[in-house]
């Protein structure tokens, strides 16, 4: 492995170190898929909303769709969500007993569930080793030089690819965080990032002043 993004990975799993809550996984699936196409604010109003009423698959299976929407609205594109929040609490009911599926190959064959949403379920639900990526993830790994990659699938190959099994869980926290705080996606904090004098996008930005 290249010995520049391996140092780039020990740097951010060490300043952004990945701890294991235990959370349920239908709450992590569900607000997963409520954070589809909407900023993080939004998507946490919608869950509360929803989970002040609803907290199992069983009882989402069986709520009135047209309230399952006036609770997510938040979320935007919540007729959309609403349907697929219904559909899958319904197939955890009837195929799996009530319980989510722990492996990314089952969860992916749920409505509205991607690779990014899976990801999120076994890492953060059952502490498994994945990679979910997301808009940041893809973003931040690209610009600090880690992959060089189009797709969000792409990047989360590429990154299994390169990254040792052992730092897969703690990719997407440490990546998220960073680019909350030092990697944003406009006016980045370059002076003070960690990673400046190993970040390919940081030696650009310098160079050119």
């Amino acid at each position: 492995m290249n010995s520049s993004i391996m140092k780039t990975i020990r740097m951010l799993a060490r300043r952004y170190p990945y701890k294991h809550a235990k959370r349920d996984a239908f709450r992590v699936l569900i607000t997963t898929v409520l954070s589809q196409r909407t900023r993080d604010a939004n998507t946490n109003k919608a869950a509360e909303q929803l989970f002040s009423m609803y907290q199992t698959p069983k009882q989402l299976s069986e709520a009135p769709l047209k309230r399952i929407e006036k609770l997510i609205r938040p979320s935007g594109f919540y007729r959309q969500k609403a349907k697929r929040i219904k559909k899958i609490s319904k197939i955890i009911c009837e195929k799996y007993n009530g319980r989510v599926p722990n492996d990314i190959e089952e969860l992916v064959r749920l409505p509205g569930v991607g690779r990014k949403t899976a990801g999120c379920v076994v890492v953060f639900a059952f502490d498994k080793p994945a990679i979910p990526v997301d808009t940041h993830v893809h973003r931040i790994s690209n610009r600090l030089g880690i992959v060089k990659t189009k797709t969000a699938g792409h990047t989360e190959q590429e990154l299994m690819r390169l990254v040792p099994k052992r730092y897969w869980k703690s990719i997407n926290t440490a990546l998220v965080r960073h680019g909350q705080q030092v990697c944003k996606p406009r006016s980045p904090l370059c002076a003070t990032c960690l990673l400046k004098k190993i970040c390919s996008y940081a030696s650009r930005q310098f160079r050119h002043r």
